[in-house]
């Protein structure tokens, strides 16, 4: 009886050994997979999923992405170089106009770039005919720069909503994928549609990722420009006080 139990215990041990053994070696391997899997850089796990989302929709909303950051930052760069500090300009134009009358102060506006220098300079050469043309002449040149600063601003805001409707139009199509081919083999498996789902995720989450990024620098324009835009009413309203007190 004895050597019964003794011989039961052992058995309990080694079994208990075993599976801790395998549990350990289970989990080693898991720890293994995550480092691996770590290790992997995000432009690689980015690259791997552009490929298994497959070349047509990813390609278009890859496009759409390379598109929108070129107008994006075209846009940046060219509402950048046209900002200036309007308050230093007006002081200048202001001196000029009061030391060297009209064509000093024009000469001022012709150094400095940027739109609210434009309005100056274009107010400023009707000046010799009325006030009343010299603000019509600011209110119309106004209008022009507004429409050069919005520029292609329209095709940035295309490609954000366009970016999402290919990604979902790539998720309908693989859903109709996958329930075609439940439909061919008359059964549900998920390893059967489990490829066929996740490219139609995948192109979803890629449409959305780029309609964010887009959006960013959308707003980030749209500021930008309605800036632009406050500094150039302020502008055309001093410049009118100016020439009014010049006439004086």
């Amino acid at each position: 009886m004895k050597k019964l139990f003794s011989t039961l215990a052992m058995t309990g041990l080694f079994v208990l050994s075993a599976n801790t053994v395998s549990a350990k070696t289970s989990a080693a391997v898991v720890i293994l997979q995550g480092d691996a899997e770590a290790a992997k850089s995000f432009t690689q796990v980015l690259k791997e999923m552009f490929i298994t989302g497959g070349a047509g929709f990813m390609g278009i909303v890859l496009l759409c992405l390379i598109l929108g950051l070129a107008v994006a930052i075209e846009r940046i760069i060219y509402l950048n170089l046209a900002s200036t500090n309007s308050s230093k300009l007006k002081q200048q134009v202001e001196d000029a106009l009061a030391s060297g009358g009209v064509e000093a102060a024009k000469e001022v506006c012709r150094n400095t770039k940027g739109p609210v220098a434009s309005i100056y300079y274009q107010g400023l050469d009707r000046a010799g005919e009325s006030v009343e043309s010299a603000e019509k002449a600011v209110v119309a040149y106004g209008g022009v720069q507004m429409g050069q600063l919005e520029k292609n601003v329209s095709w940035l805001s295309l490609f954000i909503a366009i970016a999402p409707m290919l990604g979902f139009m790539g998720t309908v199509i693989g859903m109709i994928q996958a329930f075609q081919k439940i439909a061919a083999v008359g059964n549900l498996s998920a390893s059967l549609i489990a490829g066929d789902i996740q490219v139609a995720l995948l192109t979803t989450v890629f449409g959305l990722i780029t309609a964010i990024i887009l959006q960013i620098f959308y707003n980030y324009i749209i500021a930008k420009i309605d800036s632009i835009v406050n500094d150039m009413e302020d502008s055309s309203i001093s410049l009118i006080d100016m020439l009014v007190d010049h006439k004086k």
